[in-house]
C-alpha cells in the first residue's frame, strides 16, 4: 500500500495538495461528518468544483487523509523500531514510545483511525477498510514482534499488547488521566516478563 500511495500523493496538483492539507486538519480537529465540502474548499482556497475534479467525492478526501495519516505513522514507527536496535523486547516496547511520542505532538485528540471509526462503522464505507486494516497491521506487527523475541504462542499476548495500546491512545484522546501511553508500557512490560521471561529469554 506505502509505495503506490506514494506514487498517488507525487501526482497531486497544488490546489488537490491544498484540499486535502485543508481537509485532514479540518476532519482531525472537528469531525468528519461536521465538515462540509464547502468549508474544505473555502480553507484550501479552491472551488468545489476543483475539488470535485481532482476527488470525485468526499469520501475520497476521507480515504486520502486517513491513507496518508497510516503511511506516515507506519514511516514513524519504521524509524522508531529502527533506532531500537535487535533486541526484540526492546522493539516492541519501542512501538509504546512511538505511540507516546506521536500522541503528545500529533495526536491531541486521539488516534484519526479511532475517531473515524466512531463516525464510519458501515463496512461499505470506501474508507472502513482503511481505518480497520491498521488496527490489523498493528496487532499482525505484535504478533510477529512477539514471535521474534522466542514467543512460543505469540497470539494472546500480541492481543493483548494489542488492547493496552489502543486504550491508551483512545485514553490520551480522552484526557482522562496523565501519560496513559507510558502506564500502557509499563503494562506491556509486565505482559513480557510472564511471556519471555524477565530477561527476555536473554535478548533484553
Amino acid at each position: 500500500m506505502g509505495a503506490s500511495r506514494a506514487g498517488r500523493q507525487t501526482e497531486l496538483t497544488p490546489g488537490a495538495q491544498r484540499v486535502l492539507q485543508a481537509a485532514s486538519r479540518l476532519f482531525y480537529e472537528r469531525g468528519i461528518h461536521a465538515v462540509g465540502v464547502d468549508l474544505i474548499a473555502a480553507e484550501a482556497g479552491v472551488t468545489k468544483k476543483t475539488l470535485y475534479d481532482r476527488f470525485g467525492s468526499k469520501e475520497q478526501i476521507v480515504v486520502e487523509y486517513l491513507s496518508r495519516r497510516d503511511e506516515r505513522w507506519k514511516e514513524f514507527l519504521a524509524r522508531r523500531l529502527d533506532a531500537a536496535g535487535p533486541a526484540p523486547r526492546e522493539r516492541i516496547l519501542s512501538v509504546f514510545d512511538a505511540a507516546r511520542e506521536w500522541a503528545q505532538d500529533r495526536s491531541a485528540k486521539g488516534c484519526a483511525m479511532v475517531n473515524a471509526h466512531a463516525e464510519i462503522s458501515d463496512p461499505e464505507h470506501p474508507a472502513h477498510p482503511v481505518i480497520v486494516g491498521q488496527k490489523q497491521w498493528m496487532l499482525a506487527l505484535f504478533e510477529d514482534l512477539l514471535a521474534q523475541a522466542g514467543a512460543a504462542d505469540p497470539g494472546p499476548a500480541a492481543r493483548t499488547l494489542m488492547l493496552l495500546h489502543e486504550g491508551a491512545l483512545v485514553a490520551h484522546g480522552l484526557d482522562v488521566f496523565a501519560d496513559p501511553v507510558a502506564h500502557a508500557r509499563r503494562q506491556a512490560e509486565a505482559v513480557l516478563d510472564t511471556v519471555l521471561g524477565p530477561d527476555g529469554g536473554g535478548l533484553r
